[in-house]
């Protein structure tokens, strides 16, 4: 152990050390979740530390916005300490219970369609830096976490014989110097490079996905009032089909927005002639709240960035090492479930250990046979959500599908029917569950809508053959519903 390691209380033993890459809001409560329970904890971050005025200025922490629902929370709640992180989390979250769809006309409302109208729950808008910085500034309040910024790792060596072992380079010196551990956890995001290193030692299934769209990051500014220039407690979507721009409130009454679109078409767009025209022709009312100045001014400044999908298997390496959040199971964003799912990771690796005191490796394995099911789900969910998002909810059918649904969740709760959002974020159940669910409650659905069909024919009196077809299409319709 390092010069000056703790002991645990209990025995007397010298504490066992974690060295956690990645210093994000996963990394950061993987540092949170060890640290309580006794270990000593050293976390190093490649970037400098984004509670430094000049590296936010550097945009560092730049991201689109975080929703928060209930697996990040349930997360934040289980750190062991009694909830005062969460709450402090909480009161820097703005609720949105409902997306707000816009046509893009100017002058023309948004369309609410509540996330859960049965029960009112909503999710939570979140600034990615903000957070950080408090699961930061909790880690600096425990005496056994070690917070190293500047610091990049450049190898791994796990099958040393007194344990695994880091070689980082610190930023601006080039100096490269050795860290010894217990174990080592990768939370240093969809382009680890404890992932890259772990692959030299372990058999390691690896898909990388990118989708054909890109994503540039606009901001709405408050009003010269101080207020939100459009309602805050929405998510607000303008859907488009094949592309589609969405806000999302933050505490400083601005909204950070993101464009997603066909690389074909951001390719179209390369003069401000072109970026005002393609704006007024979709989202008309987004320029009047930007300016074309601004429109124009963050529409080339910023970048415009891919979305990557990633699959592995397994999470883990013996005793020595394993990933967790976006090194393990990067998503798309829009189930809004990247955060959610890697807190979660978090809480059932916690979880594992705590199941198997003493023996990291049996807590490691189970923990990597357990979650990457889970993780495989979540990662198709949210691909999928991005038809829903861009199309599916300007669609009669997708809203005919959600009444009924939460007309069976209201009405007839002994059926066990949920929305498969309501599932997602609303709840704890395995993502693998939800979609195994998902698809058991579509035939009960289906048999629903066949028996309404039934007995609207039999009312009517109409004849066998005209019943039977008027029944294959009830099936057919339904069927085209389904997520």
């Amino acid at each position: 152990m390092a010069a000056g390691a703790s002991s645990t209380p209990a025995t007397g033993a010298p504490a066992k050390k974690v060295l956690v890459v990645g210093a994000g809001p996963v990394g950061a409560l993987v540092g949170l979740y060890f640290s309580y329970d006794g270990w000593d904890v050293e976390i190093y971050e490649r970037r400098g530390d984004l509670r430094d005025a000049a590296e936010r200025a550097a945009g560092i922490g730049k991201s689109i916005n975080l929703a928060l629902s209930e697996r990040g929370i349930t997360g934040l709640r289980n750190i062991g300490d009694g909830g005062a992180l969460l709450d402090k989390v909480l009161e820097q979250t703005i609720p949105m219970p409902a997306r707000m769809i816009h046509s893009g006309k100017v002058g023309e409302e948004g369309d609410a369609q509540p996330y859960d109208g049965v029960f009112g729950r909503y999710i939570r808008s979140a600034d990615r830096a903000e957070l950080s910085c408090q699961m930061l500034d909790a880690l600096d309040e425990r005496e056994n976490v070690k917070l190293c910024f500047g610091e990049r790792l450049v190898r791994m060596k796990l099958d040393t014989e007194d344990g695994p072992e880091a070689i980082f380079i610190k930023k601006g010196s080039g100096e490269e110097h050795k860290v010894k551990a217990d174990l080592i956890v990768g939370a240093d995001g969809a382009f680890s490079t404890v992932r890259y290193q772990m692959q030299r030692y372990v058999k390691q299934y690896y898909e990388q996905t990118y989708i054909p769209t890109l994503w540039c990051e606009f901001t709405i500014p408050p009003t010269a009032s101080g207020d939100f220039a459009i309602p805050p407690n929405y998510l607000h979507i303008w859907p488009k089909q094949t592309y589609m721009f969405i806000a999302i409130p933050s505490m400083d009454k601005s909204f950070t927005c993101t464009l997603f679109m066909p690389e074909l078409m951001f390719a179209t767009l390369t003069t401000p002639s072109d970026v005002i025209t393609f704006f007024r022709e979709n989202f008309a009312d987004v320029v009047e709240l930007l300016g074309e100045e601004s429109l124009v001014e963050q529409y080339f400044m910023n970048q415009h960035l891919p979305l990557v999908s990633i699959r592995t298997t397994p999470y883990h390496y013996k005793d020595r090492c394993v990933i967790v959040g976006d090194s393990a199971h990067a998503m798309v964003p829009f189930y809004g479930q990247g955060m959610n799912a890697g807190f979660e990771s978090v809480r059932i690796l916690h979880e594992h250990l705590a199941a198997n005191p003493g023996d990291i490796r049996a807590a490691l394995q189970q923990y990597s046979e357990f979650r990457v099911r889970d993780a495989w789900a979540i990662v198709e969910l949210a691909m999928q959500n991005y038809d829903e998002m861009r199309s599916g909810v300007t669609k009669r059918g997708y809203r005919l599908r959600k009444w009924v649904q939460e007309s069976l969740m209201r009405w007839a709760p002994w059926l066990g029917v949920e929305t498969l959002y309501s599932m997602v974020s609303f709840g704890n159940g395995r993502y693998s569950e939800v979609l195994r669910k998902a698809k058991m409650q579509g035939i009960v659905e289906e048999r629903v809508m066949i028996g309404i069909v039934a007995w609207v024919v039999g009312l009517l009196g109409w004849r066998v053959g005209v019943a039977r077809a008027a029944v294959t299409g009830a099936k057919t319709f339904w069927r085209t519903l389904r997520w």
